[in-house]
């Protein structure tokens, strides 16, 4: 029971950081100019000191159980990786207009069901889920439609604002989130709705980060289970894929290729501040993991409860930049928790022995990494 009750402690630490990742980076975002890569450096940076400095001396000083191998070393760092890429992914989907208002949730609503079938074919027949979990996923993934289609608008003050100078145009299309971006289109300012290419565009960013972050929970906890437990070392590895992602590749893009915007305080604090909230984030599914929850429930779970704590922080953040939220854009959120809860509860049961343990026997012949 103690372990039940520590793995929904670490499970509710991570979705509160993830829950206030995207409006917290959006934040730091909007005071880079509209920049994708800046941002993104600065949350590389972030998971460069919480995930692989901080972790690599705790590891040296007093030392932890499992060890380096090479198989558990790939799968973490494949789970870093798509870590990365989904976090480039939300901000490629700010980029385009797109607000932490619905895109979160619609990537939380989405990330579980994938995260679920991966997982059950991971487990070659162990895992069955019966009727009531798919309706579980059903839930979810009708609550984060809800959410989208009757998303918040931006607020009619904003859009009833009269017509400013041309030296004030490119400030005009960015109050729908109350931050200046200056790559976006003016013709949008006035009614702050996307184009067709902007909704295709933020709908395609928003199905690659669900994609990635819904296999990122299993990958990682086989990358765990192959380091015999380890806790510190699969999240030194998340933390050098993120680094190698998020830092060196897009320092090597401003450099040669450069990008509009520029790095500020305000936009660099945000942005360190939201990639701090992603690695504690990661931290908390590992300790989940450590105490024996599973990904079959834990990321579901997650995914359940992040989009409500995204949507506070969300509004909170927009203060009068969004307008009246329609009720049903909470019934969404509501049907999106009750479906993480129905996962969590009719979660599919392995049968005696873990699938990850016989995978593990040609590991133990392996000389450490």
């Amino acid at each position: 029971m103690k372990n039940f009750l520590l793995v929904l402690a670490f499970t509710g630490l991570t979705a509160l950081c993830w829950g206030v990742y995207g409006p917290v980076l959006r934040n730091g975002q909007a005071d880079m100019e509209g920049s994708h890569l800046r941002p993104f450096v600065c949350v590389g940076v972030a998971y460069f000191v919480i995930a692989i400095v901080a972790p690599g001396v705790l590891l040296r000083l007093y030392g932890e159980k499992g060890r380096w191998t090479s198989q558990g070393t790939f799968w973490s760092l494949l789970a870093g990786a798509a870590g990365a890429i989904g976090a480039l992914g939300i901000i490629l989907a700010f980029n385009n207009r797109g607000s932490p208002v619905y895109v979160m949730p619609l990537v939380f609503g989405c990330a579980p069901v994938v995260n679920t079938f991966y997982t059950i074919a991971s487990s070659k027949g162990q895992l069955k889920p019966g009727p009531v979990f798919i309706a579980g996923l059903i839930l979810v993934v009708a609550g984060a439609v809800t959410v989208l289609v009757f998303k918040p608008s931006p607020a009619k003050a904003i859009a009833e604002k009269p017509a400013q100078k041309p030296a004030d145009a490119e400030k005009s299309i960015a109050d729908e989130h109350g931050k200046p971006l200056k790559d976006a289109t003016p013709t949008h300012g006035s009614t702050g709705s996307l184009s067709v290419k902007e909704t295709t565009l933020v709908t395609l960013f928003v199905a690659l980060t669900a994609l990635c972050w819904g296999v990122y929970g299993p990958v990682l906890h086989k990358g765990q289970m192959l380091m015999q437990g380890s806790r510190l070392r699969p999240l030194i590895c998340v933390g050098v894929s993120y680094f190698a992602i998020a830092v060196v590749v897009p320092e090597l893009l401003l450099q040669t290729v450069g990008e509009h915007g520029q790095f500020t305080l305000d936009g660099s604090l945000w942005s360190l501040a939201g990639g701090a909230a992603g690695a504690v984030g990661a931290l908390g599914i590992i300790m989940a993991f450590n105490f024996g929850g599973k990904p079959i429930y834990v990321m579901p779970l997650v995914f359940g409860c992040a989009p409500v704590i995204n949507t506070g922080v969300s509004l909170a953040l927009a203060g009068k930049a969004v307008g009246e939220i329609h009720p049903v854009f909470y019934a969404g959120l509501i049907v999106v928790v009750a479906g993480a809860v129905t996962v969590l509860i009719f979660a599919p049961k392995a049968g005696h022995g873990s699938a990850a343990k016989p995978a593990a026997k040609p590991e133990t012949a392996e000389q450490p990494v």
